[in-house]
């Protein structure tokens, strides 16, 4: 099987490394993240303006560049290599596969002009216990979503709440501020989140998007796992290769501490780690326009090598680096916290090999 990219994918990753490798500082974005807005705007705009990446996937009907997985893949390993926190996966991929699928073409071109940024509230999946019922014209929302990533800087919340027997999704603006409180926090890999009340919340009758999403949730589910999957592999590279870096400068006994067999076949032992991930990878992209269980089935396979590479690379690089590794001084400890965060995000490796089990 051919894995090579195409011209046009080639220059893809190339136009994306190098806007990230011009403007994407590391310490700006963590600054950014503690004491500031939680994100920069300017770099979502340049997403939106100079790369058009928010609309990589999207059709050419809302401004779209009509790509596919593999694009996506692409754009999505590159954003990890630069550890960027701006929330392209809650809203491109999660969000955008969601109004993709419900034919919302209005908050689609919101999104491809960088206008919009959309937080998803239902990534408890199949345990939603938030309601809607109908009074009059209106919906009325209860309820609580717990560490919504990206809710405090959304200008719309996609909501998921249990309407009788279904689950309906609905859109909301998020000026509409009457029983909605947000409490926002940061996580431990530097994004921003927040618990949601709905307490009495009216929605007008349009404001439900989808009757009956949960087929569109779990294939969103599947969508933003394979997301990860790739921005793990862009991290996991960018560590490998720091780790070999700063182990042909750190000097022991008067020679370059590379030089030792045992932390050669460490480091090896991670490259390999790094390269089952990136294959991994590929079979989750290859596989998510199949049916149901053969997407489910490899996006799992690929989540629970993903989540047992990014534990031993990242646990590996920070014992290299010794124990400056683990400082916030150095780029290897936010990498180390951000696959941390990504060997649980959209479940655990026990919940995918189970799911794996089930439908093997």
């Amino acid at each position: 099987m051919d894995f090579s990219f195409t011209s046009e994918q080639e220059m893809l990753r190339d136009t994306v490394s190098k806007f990230l490798a011009a403007r994407y500082d590391l310490d700006k974005s963590r600054t950014a993240a503690k004491t500031g807005k939680g994100w920069q705007p300017d770099v979502w705009r340049g997403f939106a303006d100079e790369l058009g990446i928010l609309g990589a996937t999207f059709p050419e009907s809302v401004g779209g560049l009509d790509g596919g997985p593999t694009e996506l893949m692409i754009i999505l390993e590159a954003l990890g290599n630069a550890l960027v926190i701006e929330p392209f996966v809650e809203t491109v991929v999660l969000a955008g596969g969601l109004l993709k699928r419900a034919g919302a073409e209005n908050l689609l071109s919101e999104i491809v002009a960088g206008d919009a940024v959309i937080a998803v509230a239902a990534t408890e999946w199949e345990d939603v216990t938030t309601t809607a019922r109908q009074d009059g014209d209106e919906w009325v929302l209860d309820g609580e979503k717990i560490a919504v990533v990206a809710a405090p800087i959304a200008t719309h919340l996609l909501v998921s709440a249990r309407t009788g027997d279904r689950i309906g999704l609905f859109v909301l603006d998020t000026k509409t501020r009457a029983g909605l409180t947000v409490k926002p926090m940061r996580t431990i890999d530097d994004r921003t989140a927040a618990d949601l009340t709905f307490d009495g919340l009216r929605l007008p009758a349009d404001a439900l998007l989808v009757e009956d999403a949960w087929a569109s949730l779990e294939q969103a589910r599947d969508e933003g796992a394979a997301a990860i999957v790739s921005e793990a592999v862009g991290c996991m590279r960018k560590v490998l290769a720091d780790t070999v870096e700063y182990t042909k400068q750190r000097s022991q006994f008067g020679v370059p501490i590379s030089s030792f067999q045992a932390l050669q076949h460490r480091m090896v032992d991670m490259y390999m780690e790094v390269e089952q991930a990136a294959a991994a990878q590929y079979l989750a992209t290859l596989k998510l326009d199949a049916e149901p269980a053969v997407r489910a089935r490899a996006v799992s396979a690929a989540k629970a090598t993903i989540a047992r590479a990014a534990r031993f690379v990242g646990q590996n690089a920070v014992q290299l680096h010794g124990a400056m590794g683990m400082t916030e001084e150095l780029a290897i400890g936010h990498y180390f916290k951000r696959l941390t965060a990504i060997e649980y995000e959209f479940g655990s490796r026990e919940w995918h090999l189970d799911r794996y089990a089930a439908l093997t």
